[in-house]
């Protein structure tokens, strides 16, 4: 259940740079995303502060982290055009690589 509530956690750390990014446009502050970017923000930390109740709070917080970036890495390249360079891509997958490194440990 703890791996459970952290991959959900990891998945609201994602929500939360999306929010910020859709939030603030050319024509100004749009609250709706500001304000799922704090809810992500919240429940994120709500889930983070419930698995670490299992798992150790280093392991938690790499897994919590990486699968953040991952994400938002994903979607910046799919719905923001960021680059998706090969040296980016590789540097990922040794993010991937360290999150299953932690989770098989």
């Amino acid at each position: 259940m703890a791996w459970t509530l952290l991959i959900l956690a990891g998945l609201c750390e994602i929500g939360w740079p999306v929010g910020l990014k859709l939030g603030w446009t050319e024509q100004g502050l749009r609250p709706l995303w500001i304000a799922f970017a704090v809810v992500c923000m919240t429940a994120s930390g709500v889930l983070l502060l419930l698995a670490q109740r299992e798992i150790p709070m280093g392991t938690a917080y790499a897994v919590w982290t990486g699968i953040g970036a991952v994400g938002a890495f994903a979607i910046g390249i799919a719905a923001f055009g960021d680059p998706g360079t090969l040296v980016r891509f590789a540097s990922v997958g040794l993010i991937v690589l360290g999150i299953i490194g932690l989770k098989m440990g």
